[in-house]
C-alpha cells in the first residue's frame, strides 16, 4: 500500500477491525514472533518485558534469524531467477535502510554484498570487515575526501551520480595512478507507484542522468584512464509494490545498453531496489521470487528482441531484508479521547517516544500498525491514534490503529516493520536521547548500537565548562575552535594533506576528539 496522508476519514478505508485484538498478522511481525503463555509478546524468544526491565523503552529490538532469513531468500531468488537466463546476478543489501556493524557482519555472512551512500556508512562497512571489493559506493554528492577514502581502500564500484562528480573521481585516479570501476546512475524516467518523495526515478529530481544524457557522459568516462565503465545503474524508487514499474524500467535501460555496446563490453546491469513490505494487514506486498523472476525475464526478453548477450544483474534490496526483522517498544504515557463530530471519537495514546526514533509517519504518511505487547485484553477495539511526546501535532507514529479501549499508562506497545528507515532517519528533537537497538536471537539479547543518555547530548555542546557536568571529559573553552572562526579556516587542516594525513573515515569518532582533549 502506497504512502498516504495521515487520514481523516473514521476509520480510514484501508483499515479493518481485527478479528483478534491481539493477533500478529504474518506478514508484518517477524516470523519468530509470538505470545506466550501470560500473553505477553516475545520476540526472538525473549518477552517484551523482559526487554523492558533490561534495556529500557522505547527501545529497537531486531530479530537477527529474521535478517538472515530475509538475506537468504532474496539472494537465492536473484540468483535463481538470473541463472535460468545463463547469468549472474550479485545483491547488495542498500545500508541506508539500516546500518551497524552487526547488520553488516549478518548480511555479509549470508553472501551479500553491501550498498553504502556515505563516508560514514562505507565506515561502518569497513570497521564491520566488509570486503572492499564488495561494496559499491552511491550518494548525489560525494565529497572529494568521500571518494578519495572509495579509491583508496579499494571498493569494488562507484556509481557517477554529477558529471562534477566524475571530474573529481577522474583527478582521483590518475592522480593514484588507480583503476576504479564505475556504473552511471540513469533515470529512466519510469513514475513508481509510491509516495513522491520516494520516487527516483522521474524527470525533475535529483538523482542521476537522463536517458537523453547518459552516452554523453558513458563516452567521458571511456575516455579517462583509470576509470572502468562496468554498466549501468537505476533506482525507479522505495517501498513498491507488483512488477510493473520494474519490468518497464528494465525496458527502457536495456535499450540504452544496448546502444552503449557500441563503445564495448558492459558487464553489469543495477536495477536497484526499492521492494515493498507489509507495514499493515492491508498490505500485500509482492514476494521477493515472484519479483526477481520478473525482473530478469523482462531484462532477458528484452535483451534476446534486440540479440544483444544478457548483461550480469544487481540489486539492492534494504527494507526487503531488515523492514520487517524490527520492532520498536515503547510504554503509554497517556490516553486521551477525542470527539470528533456526529458521535465518533477517536482514542489518542501517547508514548515516550515519537517522531525523533520513527520519522517515517511525519515524512511520508507512512502508516503501521500497533499490538498491546505486555498483556492481552478482551476489551473491544476502538479506532485510536498513537502518538509521541515531540512538540508537533504531526508527531504521529501510528496514525490509525484499533486497539483495545482499556489500553492505560504503564502498558507496553510494539510498533512491527520498524527495522527500515526508523534508526537511521532519527533524530535528538526535543533533545530526546536516540534508543538503543538490541538484537534478539535463540533466546539471546544483546545491545548492538548503545542508546543515548542526556549526558550524550550535553558532552557535544561547546557551551558547557568541563566542570558543569559530572563525569563528562570535554576540551577548555581555549582549545575549542572559536563559534566565529570560518568553517574553511576548520577544514583547513585536510586541505592538501595527501589522504595518509587525513583522518580516516573509519576511525571512531572518539579518537577523533581525541586532539582537542
Amino acid at each position: 500500500m502506497p504512502a498516504a496522508p495521515h487520514s481523516r476519514t473514521l476509520p480510514p478505508s484501508w483499515l479493518v477491525r481485527p478479528d483478534d485484538g491481539n493477533g500478529l498478522a504474518p506478514a508484518v511481525w517477524p516470523s519468530g514472533a509470538d505470545r506466550d503463555d501470560d500473553g505477553v509478546l516475545r520476540v526472538g524468544g525473549i518477552p517484551a518485558t523482559v526487554l523492558r526491565e533490561r534495556f529500557g523503552t522505547p527501545l529497537y529490538v531486531v530479530d537477527e534469524e529474521d535478517v538472515r532469513a530475509h538475506a537468504r531468500r532474496a539472494l537465492d531468488s536473484f540468483r535463481g531467477a538470473a541463472a535460468l537466463h545463463g547469468v549472474q546476478a550479485r545483491v547488495y543489501y542498500a545500508g541506508k535502510a539500516f546500518l551497524s556493524t552487526e547488520v553488516v557482519r549478518w548480511v555479509t555472512e549470508e553472501g551479500l554484498a553491501v550498498d553504502v551512500c556515505s563516508g560514514g556508512e562505507l565506515a561502518v562497512a569497513l570497521a564491520a570487515g566488509a570486503d572492499p571489493s564488495r561494496i559499491g559506493f552511491h550518494g548525489s554528492n560525494k565529497s572529494t575526501v568521500e571518494l578519495e577514502r572509495a579509491v583508496e581502500v579499494g571498493v569494488g564500484s562507484i556509481v557517477i551520480d554529477s558529471l562534477i562528480e566524475l571530474e573529481r573521481l577522474a583527478a582521483i585516479v590518475q592522480r593514484r595512478d588507480a583503476v576504479q570501476n564505475v556504473l552511471l546512475r540513469v533515470n529512466s524516467g519510469v513514475h513508481a507507484e509510491t509516495h513522491e518523495f520516494l520516487a527516483t526515478a522521474h524527470e525533475d529530481q535529483k538523482f542521476g542522468f537522463t536517458l537523453e544524457d547518459a552516452p554523453a557522459a558513458v563516452a567521458r568516462i571511456r575516455e579517462i584512464a583509470g576509470l572502468s565503465f562496468v554498466g549501468l545503474h537505476c533506482h525507479i524508487g522505495s517501498q513498491i509494490f507488483g512488477t510493473a514499474g520494474f519490468k518497464e524500467s528494465a525496458a527502457r535501460l536495456v535499450e540504452l545498453h544496448a546502444a552503449l555496446l557500441e563503445g564495448g563490453a558492459i558487464p553489469v546491469l543495477n536495477l536497484g531496489g526499492g521492494f515493498g513490505i507489509a507495514y499493515t494487514a492491508a498490505d500485500d506486498p509482492t514476494p521477493i521470487e515472484e519479483l526477481a523472476a520478473g525482473i530478469a525475464d523482462a531484462v532477458g526478453r528484452e535483451c534476446a528482441v534486440r540479440g544483444i548477450p544478457m548483461p550480469n544483474l544487481a540489486f539492492e534490496p534494504g527494507r526487503a531484508i531488515v523492514g520487517q526483522a524490527g520492532v520498536t517498544l515503547y510504554e503509554v504515557g497517556t490516553t486521551k479521547s477525542v470527539a470528533l463530530g456526529d458521535g465518533a471519537s477517536r482514542l489518542y495514546v501517547s508514548v515516550d517516544g515519537g517522531m525523533s526514533d520513527n520519522a517515517r509517519p511525519a515524512l511520508y504518511g507512512a502508516q503501521y500498525s500497533a499490538r498491546i505487547a505486555s498483556r492481552v485484553s478482551d476489551a473491544p477495539s476502538v479506532l485510536a491514534r498513537v502518538v509521541g511526546k515531540h512538540c508537533e501535532s504531526g508527531d504521529i507514529v501510528v496514525d490509525a490503529e484499533y486497539l483495545p479501549a482499556d489500553i492505560a499508562p504503564g502498558d507496553l506497545l510494539a510498533v512491527p516493520a520498524t527495522g527500515a528507515y526508523c534508526f537511521s532517519l532519527s533524530s535528538n528533537y526535543n533533545y530526546v536521547p536516540r534508543p538503543p537497538v538490541v538484537a534478539v536471537h535463540g533466546g539471546e539479547a544483546r545491545v548492538i548500537v548503545r542508546g543515548e543518555t542526556i549526558e550524550d547530548l550535553l558532552s557535544r555542546d561547546a557551551g558547557l565548562q568541563l566542570t558543569e557536568i559530572e563525569g563528562i571529559d570535554m576540551p577548555a573553552p581555549s582549545e575549542r575552535w572559536s563559534s566565529s572562526e570560518p568553517q574553511a579556516r576548520r577544514n583547513a587542516e585536510t586541505k592538501g594533506a595527501g589522504p595518509s594525513e587525513r583522518r580516516s573515515l573509519s576511525e571512531p569518532q572518539a579518537r577523533r576528539n581525541a586532539e582537542s582533549k
